[in-house]
């Protein structure tokens, strides 16, 4: 799984402490030395397995779930005594009865999600085997207490020992209660010696008390007597004891039987449980960090993005952002000491170890990391007295071991490359070492203060120059990264803002070479084009979120309107329609009262109230009409029911839900009279949707009149029916009738084919049909209102 990362290099770029901090998140032991013992993988399956791992239990917590390991012993050894056929002890069958328990539930929770994944594979080969995990804490109390109930030759013994032990205290009792015998003792106590029950008695008088002599004080002045009264009890109850013992004995050795199948599969158990500890402590630390999981990148591209050194305060530590692999290998970070160079270096570092050992980066999502088959690192002073190593040697030292052995897979990080020695070797050295490097394909990050690798940089393909910002006034690091930019020492500025005298950094800057000056004074336009561009890119970037925020704020106005708009439109068709109701209602009470009147043309009566009814009619559809809703801006709906009312886009009108979408996502719908499917991404729901309306009739017919369920048009002409049929429906509904029959005949189909037509523009009527066999076929058609 592992290969050898130089436990040096661990050290240097401090993955040791990751490690200890991750082991603090493990719930046992055996979960905490795992933690600690975590090393890099560089084998690209097993890296995807590790993080697939942390993902998973990741989304595990997320779902508001605590870790399913709970704290236990390893028991590992114990299993081992198991074998050799040693009984346990009641303390160390307790462990593995909670051993047990913990890995049974850690199974159940495991297993009971839905999805599968690899801690559910995991987790099914735990042991859960709860017959014996219940038959020890049924037996077994605590670490030095057997139940009675653990079996019956147990409870039995111990039966008989109370019986004895009470008769022994009720004799003692007696004698201490003795006034005559009070004087004999030196307090009215019963205790026990050596497992017998005795009396203190003073020295003086222990010939007036027969028995046995168990003890005495330190000073001599009290004995301990065990009365020859009682002397016989105290030997069955030792008796007893014995008993006691040998039954608990017997259940121990019992139990350490019914464990001895399970043994292997529970030591397998605990070391499943010990790998689920660490999981989901990487997971428990990933989101006490905020960390996210990196992207693997099979060309081999590292993305850092807004990146934190996991071991500096996260409300202190400055971000730094990076990209290499795809046209940068190599990258030389300059610029002061204490900027922040060597921290940029372990946390690339630490990033790229901590996702080879499964674990997740303090960084935005969007990262992503190369999977390096060894990481090589030369950080620090490492200046050694007993190996006569000076800090160039040193540094020599660990640049030859990654010389003999890095490849285009690797990672090689370089602090203060070619230091320690004559600045003019040290830098051509340098620029050897990283062009070596940098040849082989490995990715190189290397610091240093010479100008020299700063222009060598710049010469070469796939090299790149970088710098570690420095605030001149506050004389103080900022921490930031910027790429493409080399750094600038600002030795002069800094010396003179100290206090050192102008003429002497005057004449300082005299030594220097004019393409030296040159090239820092380009140097310094540069970082200030660059802060500039910075600035107003932040600026840039303050004004998209604000007018973000503004169109959004705008949108959620124009809603409001449009919302308040439809309310209003809404509420003033309800009024109008509650007039016409209210009208309907006074024309039908007032053309009951016309009917019973006499002398009246009933002709001229009946065309008279048809139009008024007609006219009546046509407004109520209009305000029946639904009302024009704006579905531009509206998502289609992830499903909808049987009833729904639903606008379908590719036709422009509403329709009403036969049948929820089917695997093909097509909906039925009724369109009017026309049935079709259409695409759920095709429909959008209504401000309707879900409501009905009913219409009711206020008054109540005359009580006098009665309804006949029928009505017989035949041999009328088609005006004159409809009149009548116009009015009898309008009966029907006062009644509160739903289906009614027209009898017109058969004949020449005139009038079947009139009425039809009225039926069909109707708004009280829903449905209609011709007759059935037996209810009058083609001579009658039923309306159902």
């Amino acid at each position: 799984m592992v290969y050898n990362m130089d436990n040096r290099v661990l050290h240097t770029l401090e993955f040791d402490k990751i490690m200890h901090l991750l082991a603090g998140y493990a719930a046992s032991d055996v979960g905490r030395e795992l933690c600690i013992s975590t090393q890099p993988s560089h084998r690209l399956d097993q890296v995807h397995t590790l993080l697939r791992q942390t993902s998973e239990a990741e989304g595990y917590l997320a779902c508001g779930g605590q870790p399913p390991v709970e704290s236990f012993e390893d028991i590992r050894p114990l299993l081992k005594r198991i074998h050799a056929c040693l009984s346990l002890s009641m303390g160390e069958l307790l462990y593995v009865a909670h051993c047990l328990r913990v890995s049974r539930q850690a199974r159940e929770r495991l297993t009971q999600r839905e999805t599968q994944g690899l801690l559910k594979h995991m987790a099914s080969q735990l042991s859960a085997h709860r017959s014996v995990e219940e038959e020890i804490a049924r037996c077994i109390l605590s670490e030095d207490e057997m139940a009675d109930a653990a079996s019956h030759a147990l409870a039995n013994v111990r039966r008989q020992m109370r019986i004895v032990n009470e008769r022994a205290r009720e004799k003692l009792n007696n004698m201490v209660k003795s006034v005559s015998f009070q004087k004999y003792l030196q307090e009215p106590i019963i205790t026990i010696r050596n497992g017998r029950f005795v009396l203190p008695v003073k020295q003086e008088h222990r010939m007036q008390v027969p028995g046995l002599i168990h003890d005495q004080s330190g000073s001599g002045a009290t004995v301990f007597i065990e009365p020859m009264a009682v002397a016989e009890l105290g030997n069955e109850y030792k008796r007893l004891s014995g008993l006691e013992e040998e039954e608990i004995a017997r259940i121990l050795a019992e139990l350490t039987a019914l464990c001895q199948p399970y043994a292997d599969e529970l030591c397998q158990s605990i070391g499943i449980l010990g790998e689920l500890d660490r999981i989901f402590a990487k997971a428990s630390f990933a989101r006490g960090m905020c960390a996210k999981e990196a992207n693997i990148s099979q060309q081999g591209v590292i993305r850092i993005k807004v990146g934190r050194h996991p071991l500096i305060d996260k409300d202190k530590v400055v971000p730094i952002n990076l990209l290499m692999g795809d046209t940068i290998n190599t990258l030389i970070i300059t610029g002061p000491n204490t900027g922040g160079k060597t921290v940029t270096l372990k946390t690339i570092g630490l990033f790229a170890l901590m996702t080879q050992a499964g674990l997740f980066i303090p960084a935005e999502e969007g990262s992503s990391m190369k999977i390096f088959g060894a990481v090589y690192a030369d950080i620090g002073d490492e200046q050694s007295i007993e190996q006569s190593l000076s800090t160039f040697s040193s540094h020599m030292k660990n640049i030859v071991h990654t010389l003999e052995n890095a490849n285009e897979n690797a990672l090689v990080l370089l602090d203060e490359v070619g230091a320690g020695t004559d600045p003019v070797e040290g830098a051509a050295l340098a620029m050897s070492i990283l062009d070596e490097l940098h040849a082989r394909g490995c990715i190189t990050i290397a610091t240093t203060h010479y100008s020299e690798i700063k222009a060598f940089a710049l010469s070469r393909p796939g090299m790149e120059n970088a710098s570690m910002e420095f605030d001149v006034d506050k004389l103080s690091p900022t921490y930031r990264l910027f790429i493409g930019i080399p750094g600038k020492s600002n030795a002069f500025e800094i010396a003179e803002r100290l206090g050192l005298q102008p003429n002497v950094v005057k004449n300082a800057r005299a030594f220097l070479k004019r393409e030296d000056i040159q090239f820092e004074d380009v140097i310094q336009q540069a970082q200030a084009q660059q802060k500039k561009a910075d600035e107003e890119r932040r600026e840039a970037l303050q004004y998209r979120y604000e007018m973000e925020g503004l169109r959004q704020k705008i949108q959620e106005e124009k809603n409001k309107i449009e919302s308040a708009r439809a309310l209003l439109y809404q509420k003033a068709r309800e009024e109008a329609r509650a007039v016409v109701r209210e009208s309907r209602e006074e024309m039908a009470q007032l053309i009951a009262g016309l009917r019973k009147m006499k002398n009246i043309d009933n002709k001229a009566l009946e065309q008279a109230i048809q139009a008024a009814r007609d006219g009546i009619r046509k407004k109520e559809a209009e305000l029946t009409d639904p009302i024009a809703q704006d579905f531009s801006d509206r998502a289609s709906p992830k499903q909808v029911r049987a009833g729904d009312t639903v606008r379908v886009i590719s036709l422009g009108q509403n329709a009403i839900v036969l049948k929820p979408a089917d695997a093909r996502g097509e909906v039925r719908i009724q369109a009017g009279i026309m049935k079709m499917h259409v695409k759920l991404t095709d429909l959008r729901l209504t401000e309707d949707t879900h409501k009905q309306e009913a219409y009711s009739v206020k008054f109540m017919p005359d009580s006098g009149g009665a309804f006949s369920q029928t009505l017989d048009v035949r041999g009328k002409l088609v005006d004159e029916a409809l009149i009548e049929v116009d009015r009898y429906i309008n009966d029907a509904l006062i009644y509160g009738r739903t289906e009614v029959q027209i009898i017109h005949g058969k004949g020449t189909g005139a009038l079947r084919t009139g009425i039809h037509a009225y039926f069909k523009q109707h708004p009280r009527v829903k449905s209609y049909r011709l007759g059935n066999y037996g209810e009058g076929d083609a001579g009658v058609t039923i309306a159902e209102l």
